[in-house]
């Protein structure tokens, strides 16, 4: 079976090895020894000022949306994992959507202005398959209307736009280290604030609102990553390289054995360093997609529709027509990607594909 993508698994015994240091310390979370140094190691690799880490992606959004959304309205893109969305539900604010761009995928950046409202308090905005979102843009579009700017970076793992990691930008960017990501703590995530004063409030609140053991800065939640998720990112960390490089090729397969005439490719901005974290294809329509679907799933290969559905066709949103995410999210194909697949398995991918 050839599924979409498969999880990471360093040698069993680097992570046996850090198990031990956690056996020896006797500290299984509350950020112990093994998440200080990942946080230490992560900010050195990222060319980051600051990073915290969680338990999972999702609670960083919701941390970011519970301080900066006021319960109002967020300006956001209907073509993103559920989570984006959910998360604004979840926070009692209501999703406002903007349509994507037909070939980047992000958040259309000029139609962001007509959206707002007296009622928007944030835009909380995804950077698709790690393709970032044209952040000058929206940054000038937060301060003319006094704004604040949430990126959902789960893709964005190494991402750099000008040279400058990605999750520089925006008040709040925060990142998923789920097992399928490029980088992985088997489950986790983390958020990055540059504003000293925000990324203070955002700590505490990761950690019930504590201040030491017997005081409290205010309300909080618990959102720590524990020493054993820590310990499989320590153990996955070393692979970086060459598991960014292994995707690379894999990418360059795909592009080199696909008949590019029968689909779109994601369009990656300029100016970005991309991470390879997926290998999107557009199809003319929802009927070619479920042709292609059917022919690799008899072969035991196993592509996924990410996104779909489009997310403003949810049943817990109003409904309001984005006419270019609900095309693509019928349209778009995700193809396996990940370390251990091999070229042979990406040539008889597109020779089924070609036919």
């Amino acid at each position: 079976m050839i599924p979409v993508t498969k999880a990471f698994f360093p040698p069993i015994e680097k992570y046996q090895s850090q198990l031990q240091r956690i056996w020896k310390n006797q500290w299984l979370t509350n950020r112990g020894e093994l998440v200080h140094e990942l946080e230490s190691e992560l900010r050195d690799y990222l060319n980051i000022s600051n990073i915290t880490l969680t338990t999972n992606g999702t609670l960083p959004l919701q941390m970011a949306l519970n301080i900066l959304g006021g319960q109002g309205e967020i300006i956001t893109t209907p073509f993103s994992y559920v989570a984006t969305v959910s998360t604004i539900v979840w926070e009692h604010c209501k999703p406002i959507f903007v349509d994507i761009h037909p070939e980047y995928l992000t958040i259309d950046e000029n139609l962001i202005e007509a959206a707002i409202t007296p009622k928007t308090t944030a835009i909380l905005a995804t950077h698709v398959f790690g393709n970032p979102c044209n952040v000058e843009v929206i940054e000038e579009i937060a301060k003319k209307h006094q704004l604040k700017v949430i990126y959902d970076a789960a893709h964005c793992f190494g991402v750099t736009y000008k040279r400058e990691s990605i999750f520089n930008y925006g008040d709040v960017s925060t990142c998923s280290f789920h097992a399928t990501k490029l980088f992985h703590t088997a489950e986790g995530g983390a958020f990055i604030c540059k504003n000293k004063s925000l990324n203070h409030k955002l700590f505490y609140s990761h950690k019930f609102g504590h201040n030491g053991p017997l005081d409290f800065y205010g309300v909080g939640i618990n959102a720590k990553m524990s020493e054993l998720q820590a310990a499989m990112g320590l153990s996955v960390f070393p692979y970086l390289g060459e598991i960014i490089d292994k995707r690379k090729k894999i990418v360059n397969w795909y592009n080199n054995y696909l008949d590019a005439s029968k689909f779109q490719k994601l369009k990656i901005r300029q100016h970005t360093e991309w991470n390879y974290s997926y290998y999107p294809i557009i199809l003319e329509n929802e009927e070619e997609l479920l042709r292609i679907e059917k022919i690799l799933n008899t072969e035991k290969i196993y592509p996924r529709r990410y996104f779909y559905p489009s997310l403003n066709l949810l049943d817990y949103v109003e409904y309001r027509k984005k006419e270019v995410s609900e095309s693509i999210a019928s349209r778009i194909l995700c193809l396996p990607l990940y370390v251990e697949i091999e070229k042979e398995t990406i040539i008889r991918i597109a020779k089924l594909m070609n036919t």
